[in-house]
């Protein structure tokens, strides 16, 4: 039996997903920037997507751009709301723990002049507000702090973020990276104070490759991909009808049971938690079991490198994350648990474990029970 714990990284298209995707692929597969029929029929999947996304949000459909994914909906908002604003302010605020692809975007902004105020978390992954209040000045120009935290599940008081924003700095403008917060919560950026936010489609079992930025439409922003002037001149190039009509799919589907897809995500998270406080040298990270998000779950398992877990766990085809800095790819994992003061030890034995609603309880008792039985052999193995 297969186990797949490694939602947080990716999910499984929903079955409606593949059947847009194939549609929209084999008949429906007109340029939607074309006069004709066909093109005509492909444009309503973009604006029909449109109209989801923001009714989810409760913004503007005009404030939904399509893009690639998540990394690029990351860059656009950054690097094309600093860039274009500019002369509001060239300081940055942002947190130690935001994704890599978050965090490079604001060196390259820092090589060109900008100023960045990186603040620390505490051990549940969390700012201290009254430290990031001081940190927001009269130049700040954009703030980047990411909603859930893509390793240890810490989920950030984004509304609270956006109130002291703007009652410290009007002007300054709030970018939420959402991409593992989207399809979790119940997100309204205007409410929130949020004036940019992305989302990714394949974490939500929606396809690979498509994503959208909400961009409030009183920011202005430039553009990162010229060309064709798709998308009001925002993101030129030719539209991913099959990928965003499938994103607007698995929102539509996940939104429909966001709250019992959540009981359902806590209860075998707290399974999971349960089990490993019967085993000894385990050490569970971040936020209480209720209070992070539902779906993440980090642990160490002393004594044992993570790749070495992670291997023996995919030989009996379950499929988990390391959350240690073994590879290149790896880093962020490294990062986020290094800024909760993790010791070299919790470093290199971390496991993060990631469930979606098609996570069955079962799964959860089988990977305990193989854990019992592989972390006694392999401690044997530790090195000295």
């Amino acid at each position: 039996m297969e186990i797949y714990l490694d939602n947080a990284a990716t999910t499984r298209c929903y079955h409606e997903v593949r059947n847009i995707v194939v549609k929209t692929m084999m008949e429906d597969y007109g340029n939607p920037s074309s006069m004709h029929r066909k093109g005509v029929a492909a444009e309503r999947y973009l604006r029909e997507a449109a109209q989801t996304l923001s009714g989810l949000l409760k913004v503007h459909k005009k404030e939904i751009y399509f893009t690639s994914g998540g990394t690029e909906s990351n860059n656009l908002a950054l690097m094309g709301t600093a860039l274009a604003n500019q002369r509001r302010g060239r300081h940055i605020v942002t947190s130690v723990i935001e994704h890599a692809a978050v965090s490079a975007p604001i060196a390259a902004l820092e090589k060109q002049g900008f100023s960045v105020t990186r603040l620390p978390v505490n051990r549940k992954g969390l700012i201290d507000l009254r430290e990031f209040e001081k940190a927001v000045t009269e130049n700040t120009v954009l703030v980047s702090i990411m909603f859930v935290n893509n390793e240890i599940g810490s989920v950030e008081p984004v509304q609270q973020i956006g109130e002291l924003i703007k009652k410290k700095n009007p002007s300054a403008f709030f970018y939420v990276d959402a991409i593992q917060a989207f399809g979790k919560y119940r997100i309204h950026p205007k409410r929130m104070k949020i004036d940019l936010l992305s989302a990714s489609g394949h974490k939500i079992h929606g396809p690979k490759g498509v994503g959208f930025l909400y961009v409030n439409d009183e920011v202005r922003i430039a553009p990162m991909i010229l060309g064709g002037g798709q998308q009001n001149g925002m993101r030129s190039g030719t539209d991913n009808v099959s990928g965003v009509a499938g994103l607007a799919v698995a929102a539509k589907k996940i939104y429909s049971n966001l709250d019992a897809n959540n009981a359902h995500m806590y209860r075998l998270k707290e399974r999971l938690a349960a089990g490993f406080r019967s085993m000894e040298q385990v050490k569970i990270h971040g936020m209480e079991i209720d209070e992070g998000a539902p779906h993440i779950l980090n642990v160490s398992f002393m004594g044992i490198r993570s790749e070495v877990l992670l291997h023996t766990l995919e030989d009996r085809e379950i499929y988990v994350s390391a959350g240690s800095a073994c590879s290149s790819h790896n880093r962020a994992g490294n990062v986020t648990l290094s800024a909760i003061g993790c010791s070299k030890l919790e470093l290199e034995s971390a496991i993060r474990f990631s469930f979606c609603e098609m996570t069955q309880v079962e799964e959860i008792d089988k990977t305990l029970k193989v854990l019992h039985e592989v972390l006694p052999i392999l401690r044997q193995y530790r090195r000295c």
